[in-house]
């Protein structure tokens, strides 16, 4: 399984979290010898000097920025993960917060065209000519982010392939990191079928029904299992603590199936 997981709205923050730890791993963590004002260092605070737009940070956010709005809307995981990304890059800076404004900024500007994409990359390429292992990091970043809500339209695919083309990154590991980022969701598309297929099981009911129907056969359910009434009828203490399990199981399928028909 890859280690690039950010999936359900479950789980989103555990997954941001996550992505938060890729960024800092792999695109904050070297320390260049000539102009190293430009570069994104963690061994030490830096103190901006020039222009943001054209140091390392501002121009991986205008790539995020570029890469988030191809298909024309940011969702909420996307949303939430440029949140936190700001924040990690706008921390190696001794004035993080105006540093953090700034990137949302140049955020929100880059968002405006397309035009200048490739100037974008070619800048960064610059900067990071001698790592193509960082470039081939930011570009897994920039494609998660593109995955992040569960699709992969032709307009991110287009907008990726001209920035990988312009941070020199070989086409064969651009369609490596993409055909695992599909393998990975369609696993996971694959996963969720079968878990509400078994929620239905569960609750002895079938995805044609409407949620009323549905709801009076988890009543009965709850009714049968509830460890309050087994305790009354006098039940052995195996047979409650089993039925305590049962009725976890059947609260999560219904729960289950209530988002899923919502």
């Amino acid at each position: 399984m890859p280690k690039f997981r950010f999936t359900c709205k479950g789980e989103k923050m555990t997954y941001i979290i996550i992505a938060v730890v890729i960024v800092v791993f792999y695109l904050l963590t070297k320390n260049y010898q000539t102009e190293a004002y430009q570069h994104i260092n963690v061994d030490v605070k830096q103190t901006l000097r020039g222009d943001l737009a054209e140091h390392e940070a501002g121009l991986l956010v205008a790539l995020m920025a570029k890469v988030a709005k191809a298909d024309g809307r940011v969702c909420e995981l996307e949303a939430e993960l440029l949140k936190h990304t700001f924040s990690d890059i706008a921390r190696v800076f001794e004035n993080s917060e105006s540093i953090r404004e700034a990137l949302k900024v140049i955020y929100e500007k880059e968002m405006q065209s397309f035009d200048n994409t490739l100037i974008v990359s070619q800048k960064y390429l610059k900067l990071t000519q001698n790592d193509y292992t960082k470039r081939l990091k930011v570009m897994e970043y920039l494609l998660n982010l593109a995955f992040i809500d569960n699709s992969f339209s032709q307009a991110e695919l287009m907008i990726t392939e001209d920035i990988a083309g312009a941070l020199m990154i070989k086409r064969a590991d651009f369609e490596k990191l993409i055909a695992a980022f599909e393998q990975f969701y369609a696993n996971k598309a694959s996963q969720a079928q079968m878990g509400i297929k078994n929620a239905y099981d569960v609750l002895g009911a079938d995805p044609s029904e409407d949620m009323e129907s549905i709801k009076k056969k988890y009543r009965a359910l709850v009714k049968e299992y509830h460890p309050d009434i087994l305790m009354g009828q006098g039940k052995d203490q195996s047979i409650i603590d089993a039925a305590t399990t049962k009725l976890q199981e059947i609260n999560e399928a219904y729960e289950m199936i209530k988002k899923e028909k919502n």
